[in-house]
C-alpha cells in the first residue's frame, strides 16, 4: 500500500513510517498541508495519514480541497484535536476515520486494516492494491 504522512513533527513521522515500512508499505512524509498537496498531485496513495495542525495549510482545508478533487484516497486524521466537534469537523471533511493523539501504533494498524475491507468491499480492486 502507498501511504502519505502529513505530519510536522518528526518525533511523530519518522517513526510512524518507520512502522508501516516494516509492515510492507511505500511511506513517504509531507511536512505541511502545502507540500501534502503538492505530493497528492503527483502521486496516487492509498492512504493519507494527516494531521490537522499544520503550517501552511491545516489539515481540514488539505482533507476538503483533496475531496473537492475528486481525490480517492482513505484519509485517516491522527490529531491531538479530540473533542467530539473536532471528531465531527474533520469526519465531515471527508476523513474516513479519526484517531486522537498519543495512539497506539498496534491500534493505527487495525484501523488501517479496517479501512482497507471496507473500502476492498466496495472496489475489490482495493484489495489487490493494498498488498
Amino acid at each position: 500500500m502507498r501511504i502519505l504522512i502529513v505530519e510536522d513533527d518528526d518525533r511523530i513521522a519518522k517513526p510512524l513510517a518507520e512502522d508501516l515500512r516494516h509492515q510492507h508499505h511505500v511511506v513517504e512524509i509531507a511536512i505541511d498541508g502545502l507540500e501534502g498537496w503538492e505530493y497528492t498531485q503527483a502521486i496516487d496513495y492509498d492512504l493519507i495519514l494527516l494531521d490537522l495542525m499544520l503550517p501552511k495549510l491545516d489539515g481540514i482545508s488539505l482533507c476538503q480541497q483533496l475531496r473537492q478533487a475528486r481525490y480517492n484516497a482513505l484519509i485517516l486524521m491522527l490529531t491531538a484535536k479530540d473533542t467530539t466537534n473536532d471528531k465531527i469537523i474533520g469526519l465531515d471533511a471527508g476523513a474516513d476515520d479519526y484517531l486522537v493523539k498519543p495512539f497506539d501504533i498496534k491500534e493505527l494498524a487495525a484501523r488501517i486494516r479496517a479501512l482497507c475491507r471496507r473500502s476492498a468491499e466496495l472496489n475489490p480492486l482495493f484489495l489487490l492494491m493494498a498488498n
